[in-house]
Order: structure tokens, then C-alpha cells, then sequence
């Protein structure tokens, strides 16, 4: 059971519902983690609009969602891993041999791969990765906007890892486990 409720539709703040309302246009849904930062319309809006400016950057949405299951992997966070692994096999239409490679950081593509590793580096590493990183990934074919990208997307994943982990938030997806 979550250690932080999640707001039936009567307890959630008038100040979240419009944004709850367009995630579940966007999704068909309202998954509980967003319904939980509805606890703060202000964190709420701050996830959402990070989240759909980053949707319309350079990565591709299998991509980022390759990220996010390795550093959902890294972070231990079941709840991540479960929603990421849906998207990955529903929305970004991933292989189920992609998304096992994508939680160890890895992938058959040597561009995927490269992205994948820098982005467990900067988990990792905390934003601290070495001069042969950003080589690394700038062989591969990634320039500065990607980079800078990967970096958010990474911290976008950070966040929502830990709110999930803090409130050990109610899987509504079918559960994925870290371990």
C-alpha cells in the first residue's frame, strides 16, 4: 500500500484536476503516480511540463523510454520499471528482448547502446562523467541538443524514481520488479 495516498477524483486538488484531465486524454488513463504528485499542482505541473517539452526534443519516444528503464533498473524503482515496460511494449512498440537490454543499459545498436551507457553514467556517476563519456557518446552520432536531452531525460527518470520509491506507489500496471 502506498505510504503516500493517492487522491480518489473527490480528494484531488481543484488546482490538479485540469491537468490530471489532459493526462488521462493524452493516456486514456491517469496512472497513479501522477495522481499522487496531484498532491501539488505545482509539482504536477512541473513533471507534465518538463515531460511533454522533452516529447518534443530530438530523442525519439523509444529512446527515451529505453532510458527510462535503465535508470528505473538502477534506482531499484518497481513502479517505473512496470509503467515503462507497458509503454515500451505498447506505445514505442520495443521488442521484449529491447527492453531487457535497455534495463541493463545495453542494446544491439551501437547508437542506442552509447546513449544508454552515458545515460547510466550520469545516474551513476551523478552528472559527473569523464571526458572519454562525452566522446563516447559524441562518436556515436549524438550532438549537443541530444546530449542536453539525455541529461533531463535522466533527471526526469531520477525524479519520478524517487517519488515512486519514497511512496512506495500503488503499481497499476502489470508489475515489473527490480530485482
Amino acid at each position: 500500500m502506498s505510504r503516500i495516498t493517492i487522491p480518489t477524483d473527490e480528494q484531488t486538488l481543484a488546482a490538479s484536476k485540469p491537468l490530471l484531465a489532459a493526462v488521462k486524454q493524452q493516456l486514456g488513463v491517469v496512472p497513479n503516480l501522477m495522481k499522487l504528485v496531484g498532491h501539488s499542482p505545482a509539482a504536477l505541473e512541473g513533471y507534465l511540463s518538463l515531460s511533454g517539452a522533452l516529447s518534443k526534443g530530438t530523442l525519439s519516444a523509444a529512446l527515451r523510454e529505453r532510458i527510462a528503464l535503465a535508470i528505473a533498473q538502477y534506482n531499484g524503482c518497481d513502479y517505473c520499471l512496470s509503467a515503462h515496460t507497458y509503454l515500451g511494449l505498447h506505445v514505442a512498440k520495443l521488442s521484449e528482448a529491447d527492453i531487457a537490454a535497455a534495463r541493463d543499459h545495453h542494446s544491439t545498436d551501437p547508437k542506442i547502446a552509447a546513449a544508454l551507457h552515458f545515460a547510466y553514467r550520469v545516474a551513476a556517476e551523478r552528472g559527473r562523467v569523464s571526458d572519454a563519456d562525452l566522446t563516447t557518446l559524441r562518436q556515436a552520432g549524438f550532438g549537443e541538443a541530444e546530449i542536453v536531452e539525455i541529461v533531463l531525460v535522466v533527471a526526469l527518470n531520477v525524479l519520478t524514481n524517487y517519488v515512486n520509491n519514497v511512496a512506495q506507489t500503488d503499481i497499476d500496471f502489470p508489475k515489473v520488479s527490480a530485482n
